[in-house]
């Protein structure tokens, strides 16, 4: 397989970027000729070019993503593995806005997904963009929106919070067992001196939250808790999940007089997670559709990394793939 992301000798390219688990995105989505594909979650464009080169020019692709600059590039690079002759007449469509009110996009484009793709994790240049605030690698603002345009920053909920409801955050969001500690040293250091960047929230969480040796590094949790709470993660992915169930109903109701769904018949659904907070959603929804009879599930489990994709890409380490197929309708429901 060609990655449109990655050099010759399969390493990233200028922008850091491969995708996680991609031949077993491909396999298991299993794209055909002239179908429609919608990424929830475009990123830099990696998976969905992968697909993209499996629809041929008669194919459709949807990208939805907050990050506008990340948007344009991945339109770019799409419509060139869609169309390689002629990208200006690839059929892509770019949405920028939260996956959650995606259906309603894709229902006014008059479209009805084959594929649907939703990534929770992260594209290179936004965790390495000091600018971000994502990482503790790098010193920046304190301020992990994934869209510039939300009000809230996570200065704002480290400086403003009271201590009980800041420790909520870290212990829910995180599961970090030091919350409480964590949380009383935010605010006793705050109320010297607003935290306003990365490295010094870091350094607070660090001088009161330390691991054994070889463990994460004892501020990956709570860097985890506030960006989740910052854009509201898990509120978005439950509501898209609440969406697709209610798709994928009315798909299995077809011919019952139920309007048609943005969900196609033999719809392909997948979702990676990162941590169990994702993950946890994600598996107890495939198992309510399977049981409702509106889905049947393509992967038993979790597909995970093998040594040499995470050898080649860490993301991978924590990556869990769920694949399963929407059910087709018939009169008697």
């Amino acid at each position: 397989m060609v990655y449109p992301f990655s050099m010759p000798d399969g390493k990233p390219d200028e922008l850091g970027h491969i995708p996680v688990l991609p031949d077993e995105v491909v396999e298991l989505l299993d794209p055909q000729l002239g179908e429609v594909f919608v990424d929830c979650t475009a990123g830099l464009g990696g998976h969905a070019a992968l697909i993209a080169q499996k629809l041929g020019p008669t194919g459709t692709v949807v990208l939805n993503d907050l990050d506008q600059r990340n948007l344009d590039r991945a339109k770019v690079n799409v419509a060139k593995a869609l169309c390689p002759d002629d990208p200006e007449a690839a059929k892509v469509h770019a949405i920028r806005g939260n996956f959650a009110e995606l259906p309603i996009r894709v229902r006014e484009l008059g479209l009805s997904a084959d594929m649907i793709l939703a990534d929770l994790g992260f594209a290179s240049t936004q965790i390495d963009d000091p600018g971000r605030g994502l990482s503790f690698r790098f010193s920046g603002p304190l301020d992990m929106r994934l869209d510039q345009l939300m009000p809230m920053t996570a200065a704002e909920l480290v400086n403003t919070l009271p201590e009980r409801d800041l420790a909520e955050i870290i212990w829910r969001y995180g599961e970090e067992k030091s919350a409480r500690r964590i949380a009383s040293k935010l605010v006793a250091a705050r109320e010297v001196e607003p935290i306003t960047t990365t490295d010094r929230l870091a350094e607070l969480v660090r001088s009161v939250s330390r691991g054994p040796r070889g463990s994460i590094n004892p501020a990956t949790k709570t860097f985890q808790a506030l960006r989740i709470a910052v854009n509201d993660e898990i509120g978005s992915l439950e509501a898209l999940l609440r969406v697709m169930g209610i798709a994928l109903r009315k798909q299995s109701q077809t011919g019952t007089g139920e309007e048609s769904s943005w969900i196609g018949q033999g719809a392909r659904v997948a979702v990676i997670a990162f941590h169990s907070l994702e993950d946890r959603p994600v598996k107890r929804a495939f198992g309510e559709w399977v049981k409702s009879g509106w889905a049947k599930p393509i992967t038993k489990g979790v597909v995970v990394g093998t040594d040499a994709q995470i050898a080649l890409n860490p993301r991978a380490r924590s990556a869990k793939l769920r694949v399963c197929r929407s059910v087709r309708g018939d009169a008697s429901g």
